[in-house]
């Protein structure tokens, strides 16, 4: 009997940990369980979807009834490409299913879901990466070396335009503009690259939130409406506070830069609970991310030949963007053992941050 138990525990630690969306349906097609991987795809809970017919919360462009029976029969595993999946929650993506039949003759099938978007941007990524971190660590290693020659440029210019006027002084006032300009850009290279490790406490995401309005009110989105849609219930989070300012202020930057000019927009910030996400560490173990942070604007929207790849360094929607502010947000959230993502139409832009829970220990400090 401690032989069964251990074999079923082990069992179910094996299948919390699948990396891939995955669905376990019975004989009578109802599902037995999905994975956390197969929640967050979804945007569901396994607990709202076991017992109930697959049918009734998952759409595929594909007959897989007839599917599911010639497996059954044939006790062969079936793949089936490029098939649109889809859930009530969220819209269709394109997948390669891989369906198989459990080998302890209870009938049941295991569904295996492999989004095709995913492992493009994943190959996408895995290049631009490395191309951008070669180019970080040169622009770093320049960076202190070309600070103290601009300095002195911008202060040349800046006596030349004492005894100057007219077009003249209009000239020594570009360089000022264009060597300052460029100054902040090492300054943020340099962040990027040495930015220290996290120094995480029990943290209110709420008094972060209520201190980069503030700043942003009074600042970047002193045109805008700022609308504050807060869970009060949620626990401290376990975080950098200093590190996840820096991070609110960054997105709330985005967001004001976003606006129209002459009209304003407006930015919500919301939180809430969802115990949906989980997040793989690096050690294989799975972690909880339920603390969710949403900044959101009505801008334009983020251009969707860049949409795939606007975490990464360099790439910027915007004219004179530089292309880290994004990048450094994303890198401080991956140092928090976080995720972020984006979802942008024309006239909404959601960035939302999902973060772990202080423990227990700590919320008392």
């Amino acid at each position: 009997m401690g032989k069964d138990r251990a074999e079923e525990a082990w069992g179910d630690t094996l299948w919390a940990s699948l990396p891939v969306p995955a669905i376990l349906l019975e004989p009578d097609d109802t599902i037995a369980d999905i994975t956390p991987a197969a929640e967050f795809f979804l945007n569901t809970s396994a607990k709202s979807v076991r017992g109930k017919p697959v049918w009734d919360k998952l759409m595929v462009a594909a007959p897989l009834e007839g599917a599911f029976a010639r497996v059954r029969r044939d006790q062969a595993d079936l793949f089936i490409n490029d098939v649109d999946v889809g859930s009530g929650n969220r819209p269709p993506v394109q997948c390669n299913l891989q369906i198989g039949l459990l080998s302890d003759r209870s009938g049941r099938v295991l569904v295996l879901f492999a989004p095709r978007q995913i492992a493009d941007r994943m190959d996408r990524a895995n290049s631009v990466k490395a191309a951008a971190k070669s180019a970080i660590g040169m622009a770093e290693m320049l960076a202190h070396e070309i600070k103290n020659p601009l300095a002195g440029i911008a202060g040349a210019a800046q006596l030349l335009a004492m005894g100057l006027t007219g077009e003249d002084q209009e000239l020594t006032d570009l360089i000022v503009g264009e060597t300052r300009r460029i100054s902040k850009l090492l300054e943020q290279v340099e962040q990027f690259g040495n930015l220290r490790p996290p120094v995480r406490r029990a943290v209110n995401v709420h008094d972060l939130l209520d201190r980069a309005r503030r700043s942003a009110s009074l600042g970047v989105a002193a045109r805008m409406r700022i609308v504050e849609d807060y869970d009060p219930s949620l626990p401290p989070t376990h975080v950098d506070g200093d590190q996840m300012l820096q991070v609110f202020q960054n997105l709330m930057k985005n967001a004001a830069e976003a606006a129209d000019p002459r009209e304003g927009g407006t930015i919500t910030l919301r939180t809430f609970y969802d115990v949906a996400l989980r997040l793989r560490r690096r050690d294989g173990s799975d972690a909880p991310l339920p603390l969710q942070v949403e900044i959101i604007d009505d801008g334009p929207g983020i251009p969707p030949e860049i949409a795939d790849d606007i975490f990464d360094p360099f790439v910027s929607g915007r004219e004179n963007g530089t292309g880290l502010g994004l990048a450094l947000v994303s890198k401080i959230i991956s140092e928090h053992d976080g995720w972020i993502g984006v979802e942008s139409v024309p006239g909404r832009t959601v960035f939302r941050i999902s973060l772990p829970v202080a423990p227990k220990d700590l919320e008392d400090i």
